[in-house]
């Protein structure tokens, strides 16, 4: 066999680095895009797919939830800064 000499790998080892991404580039450039009304995969009877409506009535309890919780939570610290509002007021207005 032939030896490589120095200066040929850096420059092949370049042109792949160049090359590489440009075939991936015309190959996304080429490929065609997915539509929204395209399905994907083949369809599942509705009998055997589990409960999309109750997998989301679930997940809208626990976001009721977390909203009930968060309210709560405002209106107490709602009220104790109003009630010590109302306290420092009254300290401020007494007269001597």
């Amino acid at each position: 066999e032939a030896p490589v000499p120095k200066m040929l790998v850096p420059r092949l080892l370049r042109r792949a680095v160049l090359t590489v991404p440009l075939i991936f580039l015309v190959a996304l450039l080429l490929m065609e895009p997915v539509r929204a009304d395209q399905e994907a995969g083949t369809a599942i009877p509705a009998e055997s797919r589990p409960c999309v409506d109750c997998h989301a009535f679930e997940f809208m309890q626990r976001a009721l939830q977390d909203l009930k919780k968060t309210a709560y939570n405002l209106d107490t610290r709602v009220r104790k800064h109003l009630t010590f509002i109302y306290l420092f007021n009254l300290e401020g207005n007494a007269v001597d």
